[in-house]
């Protein structure tokens, strides 16, 4: 996949929680998955290891914070993290907020649903709720 192909590099209706320089992490609002997440890095990068230490470590401290603030305020069973990269390969990081009846737990979300999807809601003020607990904890690393 060329960067002029790239549905990351060149995002369509994302809603951003957080951005600098380097990456942002936006809010995927899946039905099934209240809260879900990403982290992406601003640069057609494929994997990890192409990155210097530092920005490995940059990376994951925005997807460490965004995991905070979901675990703070979503208040998940579980919370998985995931980096594919098989469909789009650009550095991602999936941020996935679990509960025991969600339609696939304990299974990844991309197995077969084993029950239909209850209706969990999340906080009415989620979206401001997380933009600011994550500017806070990426303030609180600089």
């Amino acid at each position: 996949m060329s960067d002029t192909a790239c549905p990351l590099c060149f995002p369509v209706d994302e809603t951003l929680l957080w951005r600098d320089a380097f990456c942002r992490a936006i809010w995927v609002d899946d039905a099934n998955y209240p809260g879900f997440c990403r982290v992406i890095l601003n640069a057609h990068v494929k994997e990890m290891t192409d990155l210097p230490p530092e920005q490995r470590q940059r990376l994951m401290a925005v997807v460490f914070a965004v995991e905070t603030a979901l675990r703070e305020i979503a208040k998940p069973d579980k919370i998985n993290l995931a980096s594919l990269g098989n469909v789009v390969p650009h550095m991602h990081w999936h941020v996935i907020p679990r509960w025991e009846n969600d339609v696939n737990f304990p299974d990844a979300i991309w197995a077969a649903s084993r029950r239909a999807n209850p209706t969990r809601a999340l906080p009415a003020d989620f979206r401001q709720r997380i933009q600011t607990r994550i500017q806070a904890l990426m303030q609180s690393r600089e």
